[in-house]
């Protein structure tokens, strides 16, 4: 009786503890990223132009000294995307509403393909978006969005951050 007992108890530790050791989506010894930016709409864009010193920005300094290079990687993307949405949105580029929707989604796009040069340049599994192309990236990049408004985050105001080089606007495409 007690062997039984005995297994049944090993048993259901194995079942309800089976998760024990799984990491959570941001543990604490993880930083929090929120990935991947929503693609700029024309029911965003507001927030992407006007409420972008309120967004999370990532310096050197946010990271723990070792490990963490995928949240590295991820924050170094939205960092080069808040640039970018700048140059986008100070009508440096682009003046019209339609162009500047148009430079914001070319800047979203140019960003996360670098993003995905980034992973491949590791020797890591890349993230699952990099894998498909075409339309099929943009459409997994979009989806399951921590924050698809673009809203800002209470309290926060973003540090100042050096300019990220590597956007032209091509208005052609538009």
């Amino acid at each position: 009786m007690t062997s039984i007992t005995g297994l049944w108890i090993i048993a259901l530790v194995a079942v309800l503890g089976a998760n024990l050791g799984e990491s959570k989506k941001y543990s604490l010894n993880e930083p929090n990223v929120p990935f991947p930016p929503a693609s700029p709409t024309t029911h965003n864009l507001a927030a992407v132009c006007h409420q972008g010193q309120g967004r999370p920005r990532y310096p050197e300094s946010f990271f723990p000294r070792s490990g963490s290079s995928h949240f590295r990687r991820r924050g170094k993307a939205i960092n080069r995307l808040e640039s970018w949405f700048t140059l986008c949105c100070s009508g440096r580029v682009a003046q019209q509403s339609s162009q500047i929707l148009c430079c914001t989604q070319q800047a979203w796009k140019q960003a996360l393909s670098q993003f995905c040069v980034d992973e491949y340049s590791t020797m890591t599994v890349p993230y699952i978006c990099c894998e498909a192309t075409g339309d099929a990236r943009w459409s997994c990049f979009n989806s399951e969005l921590e924050n698809p408004n673009y809203n800002p985050t209470p309290g926060y105001t973003a540090p100042p951050m050096n300019w990220e080089p590597g956007f032209t606007f091509n208005p052609r495409a538009c």
